[in-house]
């Protein structure tokens, strides 16, 4: 088969290229691509069901996977398999930046199944690929037949000493104070994503418009491509399977005005509200079923028209009167509640509660021996922060089996996550290996940001020393197209969540941005709305601040007395085979006596030994150990020793762990001994003065007789 190779290239700011190909690989597919950077390339493909196979669906049914192959980067996989397996969460918030960037550009009504696959197959250590996944993605989509309202892309931006740079190499990140990534079209911004070091909002909106400034590049290079392939898109018909039935214009009217009363109640429980408006469902259900022309469809069609009039209203009430659901102003925050020490037997705890949404939160305290160990194609290593988010069906009043952690709740875990990475002390300050847990109890909206809140609190609460708290807020938008209208939700409801345009979640201290998370449903965002909307997020986030720290102001000076202990000990390097012992057996009994965990690594020309214990009690006991396995011998100094060997001429005498010392038989007694078998036995303990140093053998030279010359002129 002759296949015809169609490339385009992409020149970023400082001369580095992006290549665009399509043609050679995976041509079965509905759309392909393979984009390089460097070394670095990925395979994009898409394929949409055909019509006469799809199933009737009233969502789009997409889902999209990145994987990074091991042999990309020549490795190897770990564990039993030496296989890629399942996807890891790393791969998994990968897609869920590609899926975000993506979803909302496909045409309302089109529900055919698609499905993409991203692969990286080759790595480069110095370029990042989560960066040019949604390019990708967006021009596997641009060069098929499946409706796409793109081109789009995706950059990371980073600022380094003031200056921004786009898909910058590794080894900036961690220099950078601002590390976002963007999506966008050519108009509107669709996706941001990132971390930051307690950045002003201005420098964040100046960062996404630069990063803006270079995707409007990436956009009309896949529009050239577009042009070079000759793709006609096709028109989806699964659209009018859920179009909207036409009622009578007075019983639309009659249903809108009673669903507009409801919405207008101010009903502030999400259960009560949801009741209210089916109620109005009901009693409409007789008219609604005569009215319609029957069908199978009959029952979905009239509830999605409900549904829609719903939220219609809702929307409306909103715009027009600056009313919401609850009855709050549009920057009104929920109510708030907060304690600590909720857990007793936990090492750190908080219960934060802002309306409905409830999260309870534990912190665990670890040594290193319970880092997470990191083994992906472009990393190796471990991890000492890690932040878990829960999200049982019980929180919404749901039925949900427990099949481990969805791609929603490990998203949120690492949103939080990257919020208080921020303000954690820096590893000489902290040796605990850290485990946060955020369980949702409740959830009526923000339930991401709940887990901030209660985490810096819970973190507060273990003696963690932070930075600073660090609180989140979930902003939401309404907006009307036809008259340019829109409304700013600050700390949105779910259902607010489900109407809106926009779910934009801001963390951060006192100081400033510290995490962002923004998802759009409409085809984007202008920056007018952009700013107005962190600034609103700003007063909320200093609002939610201030009401923590009522309940905890700054860290505990320690951790709670059930907690491990850990300290570290610096020994001279030629004393850690002393500490060791021979195959290890030493340091083994001292763990195995005082029920710790030991662990001694160099550095330079010192050895760090860390104990990590129980209790403080075995801390204290295996510390006394270690410091006398690594004691310099200092002349002068007097000893409890352990007699080794008894020789006629005298004795060698362990005084310290692991050294010895010689014992002249002439300084035994204070009278002359003839036979010092008779006097000394072996394993014997007694005390000894380090009296020198032999300067032709270096051996240490011992007393006894000085400490009883001593001890007879005191008597």
């Amino acid at each position: 088969m002759l296949r015809t190779l169609i490339s385009k290239t992409i020149q970023l700011p400082d001369n580095r290229i992006i290549t665009i190909e399509t043609g050679k690989l995976a041509t079965q597919a509905d759309g392909s691509v393979l984009i390089r950077m460097g070394n670095t390339m990925l395979l994009a493909a898409v394929v949409a069901k055909a019509a006469a196979e799809e199933s009737a669906f009233n969502f789009l049914p997409l889902s999209v996977d990145y994987q990074e192959k091991f042999a990309a980067s020549g490795k190897i996989p770990g564990g039993f398999l030496k296989r890629e397996g399942r996807l890891g969460d790393h791969e998994i918030l990968i897609a869920r930046l590609v899926d975000r960037a993506i979803r909302p550009l496909f045409p309302k009504g089109f529900n055919s199944e698609i499905q993409v696959n991203i692969s990286l197959i080759s790595a480069d250590e110095t370029i990042l690929p989560d960066a040019l996944a949604a390019l990708a993605v967006s021009s596997a989509l641009s060069v098929s037949s499946i409706p796409f309202h793109g081109p789009i892309s995706e950059v990371r931006v980073v600022r380094v000493d003031g200056v921004f740079s786009i898909n910058p190499p590794f080894n900036l990140l961690e220099k950078a104070d601002m590390n976002l990534m963007v999506a966008a079209s050519d108009d509107h911004i669709l996706m941001v994503e990132g971390e930051m070091r307690e950045v002003q909002e201005a420098d964040m909106l100046l960062a996404i418009r630069y990063a803006h400034d270079a995707i409007k590049l990436h956009c009309q290079v896949q529009r050239e491509l577009m042009e070079a392939v000759g793709i006609e898109k096709k028109i989806d018909q699964a659209g009018d399977v859920h179009s909207t039935v036409v009622y009578p214009t007075a019983l639309r009217d009659a249903i809108y005005a009673d669903l507009y009363a409801v919405a207008k109640q101010h009903i502030p429980s999400k259960a009560l509200r949801k009741e209210a408006f089916m109620a109005v469902a009901h009693r409409y259900n007789e008219q609604l079923a005569k009215d319609q022309n029957g069908g199978a469809l009959a029952a979905a069609q009239q509830k999605e028209f409900l549904l829609e009039l719903q939220n219609q209203a809702t929307r409306a009430l909103i715009l027009n009167e600056h009313i919401r659901l609850d009855g709050r102003l549009l920057d009104q925050i929920r109510p708030i509640e907060s304690e600590i020490d909720y857990l007793p037997s936990a090492h750190g705890s908080a219960l934060f509660i802002r309306g409905e949404t409830q999260s309870l939160t534990t912190v665990t305290l670890g040594s290193k021996f319970d880092e997470q160990i990191i083994d992906r194609a472009m990393e190796d290593g471990y991890n000492r922060f890690m932040l878990h988010y829960n999200f049982p069906g019980f929180s919404t009043g749901e039925v949900k089996p427990n099949r481990g952690p969805s791609r929603r709740e490990i998203g949120h875990g690492n949103l939080a996550m990257r919020a208080l990475k921020a303000v954690l002390p820096p590893d000489k300050e902290n040796l605990y290996t850290i485990r946060v847990v955020s369980d949702i109890l409740e959830s009526n909206g923000s339930s991401s940001m709940a887990t901030v809140c209660a985490s810096s609190l819970a973190l507060m609460d273990a003696g963690i020393p932070i930075k600073a708290a660090v609180s989140g807020i979930a902003m939401g938008m309404i907006t009307d197209s036809a008259t340019g209208r829109f409304a700013i939700l600050s700390d949105i409801l779910g259902d607010e969540d489900q109407i809106g345009d926009m779910d934009f979640k801001v963390t951060g201290t006192h100081q400033g941005i510290t995490a962002c998370q923004m998802d759009m449903k409409v085809a984007g965002i202008s920056y007018e709305m952009l700013e107005k909307a962190l600034q609103e997020a700003k007063a909320g986030r200093l609002h939610i601040l201030q009401k923590m720290k009522e309940t905890i102001a700054t860290p505990r000076s320690d951790s709670k007395p059930h907690a491990p202990k850990i300290v570290t000990i610096e020994v001279e390097k030629e004393m850690i085979g002393a500490i060791i012992g021979s195959g290890g057996k030493v340091i083994q009994e001292i763990q195995k006596e005082t029920y710790t965990n030991i662990n001694i690594v160099e550095q330079g020309h010192k050895g760090i030994v860390t104990i990590f214990a129980g209790n403080q009690e075995m801390l204290q006991k295996a510390v006394g150990r270690i410091k006398r396995l690594a004691a310099k011998p200092t002349i002068g100094e007097v000893y409890i020793g352990k007699v080794k060997s008894v020789l006629n001429y005298g004795a060698f005498v362990e005084f310290i762990p692991g050294k010895d010392g010689f014992l002249h038989v002439s300084e035994v007694r204070l009278e002359r001994t003839e036979n010092l078998e008779e006097v000394l036995e072996i394993g014997e303990e007694l005390q000894v003065k380090l009296i020198g140093v032999d300067p032709k053998t270096g051996k240490y030279r011992l007393s006894r007789k000085v400490l009883l010359d001593v001890a007879a002129a005191g008597g």
